[in-house]
């Protein structure tokens, strides 16, 4: 009988964590199914392209994992009962077909996240969010109404505030585009960054609010705290993200946000046959902090579970590599970026690399990790081992270390 293994979510880590163990695992052994609502993969580290008009190129999962034994089922979860070792799923446009339920042996949770309006008044009817591919053309649809003159303001002076309200003034010069940010702008970037920041912000003709936490958004404006009104014919929030609400009702042990606890190899603390990967799971990196909810932070914590998952189940050695930070890639428009080199924790050092060179730089990125998931049993050593009868039955971490 095949060992079945479930992923939920074919974002950057759930796909990757699918196509790794395609790579893995003997076909006949296992059997892989990928659980996603939508049928092509959607590049999140573009919304803000897709946003201001860009057309991105269509990765159809049919295509990605063709002749990989990765089953794709097209559908919303809608429930997870860890104990009974069940998803609850609906058909994607199935209006009043019943419920499915699946049975797993493991489970790959990779729901991801979503825009978080925090709750601030106004949001989430009159702010556009930038979080998904429905909202990024909605924010479209938007725009190309917007007359000249018109302003918009991106709530949020993160990495997808600076990337979003650049690329927006870029593509829309005629409009009056500004960034309000709770902080300094890129206030955790080196002195070197955060001068870039500022004179390609002033190139594109972008008003800066600093220290302006927005505490309401109106049909035709946005509010700070101190009562400070920003006109906003169009709002961007960009201020964070908040994971899929599934994982918090179960018995898996989550944390206040949601996020499920695993430990180094991506292992629920509470059901060992659960892994969380990407921002769905609170994983503790180097100088103990949790790593941010980023592509960066998904997709290495991909590679980590479908390891582990591969070295439980053929008896090999669990993985033990290091999760850290190398460097932030920011676009700043289609001809600026900036590279900031990071320590392992992520916290700024002094070196940045600016200019068109860190624009080049950033676009390969996109496209390395982008290809990457597109040719999932592609780029690593094929190890196809069979399965240890009975070792999905024992402790991971103990069947991997014997």
């Amino acid at each position: 009988m095949q060992h079945r293994i479930i992923v939920l979510g074919a974002g950057y880590a759930g796909a990757s964590t699918a196509g790794r163990l395609a790579r893995r695992l003997r076909r006949d052994d296992v059997a892989v199914t990928l659980v996603n609502a939508e049928p092509d993969f959607v590049e999140r580290i573009r919304m803000h392209q897709l946003a201001v008009g860009h057309v991105l190129k269509a990765r159809p999962f049919d295509e990605m994992f063709a002749g990989t034994g990765v089953e794709l089922k097209l559908a919303q979860v809608t429930g997870v009962d860890v104990d009974r070792k069940t998803v609850a799923v609906t058909a994607v446009n199935g209006a009043g077909q019943p419920e499915e339920e699946l049975a797993y042996d493991t489970l790959v949770y990779a729901l991801g996240s979503g825009w978080d309006d925090q709750g601030v008044p106004g949001t989430a009817e009159h702010a556009h969010e930038i979080a998904s591919r429905p909202g990024a053309l909605r924010l479209r649809e938007s725009l190309a109404r917007q007359d000249a003159g018109r302003s918009v303001v991106v709530v949020g002076g993160g990495l997808t505030g600076l990337e979003a309200v650049a690329e927006i003034a870029e593509a829309r010069p005629d409009l009056e585009v500004a960034l309000a940010a709770r902080g300094g702008l890129g206030d955790w970037l080196s002195p070197k960054g955060r001068r870039h920041v500022r004179k390609v912000f002033g190139a594109l003709g972008i008003t800066v609010h600093e220290h302006a936490l927005v505490t309401e958004v109106r049909a035709d404006r946005v509010v700070t705290a101190d009562g400070t009104s920003i006109p906003a014919a169009v709002a961007v929030w960009t201020t964070g993200f908040a994971v899929h609400p599934v994982a918090k009702a179960t018995t898996l042990e989550v944390t206040d946000t949601g996020q499920i606890v695993v430990d180094g190899t991506m292992r629920s603390v509470s059901h060992p046959d659960v892994y969380a990967i990407g921002d769905a799971a609170m994983v503790m990196g180097p100088g103990d902090k949790p790593l941010r909810m980023s592509c960066a932070s998904g997709i290495p914590t991909a590679w980590q579970a479908a390891d582990a998952i591969a070295a439980c189940l053929t008896g090999g050695k669990a993985p033990d590599v290091p999760l850290r930070y190398v460097n932030q890639c920011i676009s700043l428009g289609r001809k600026e970026g900036l590279i900031q080199y990071v320590t392992a924790d992520d916290r700024a050092i002094g070196v940045a690399l600016t200019g068109r060179l860190a624009a080049v730089y950033k676009e390969l990125i996109c496209k390395g990790v982008v290809w990457g998931v597109a040719n999932p049993t592609l780029g690593i050593p094929s190890r196809r081992r069979p399965l240890v009868r009975g070792a999905a039955e024992t402790d991971p971490v103990a069947k991997a270390s014997a």
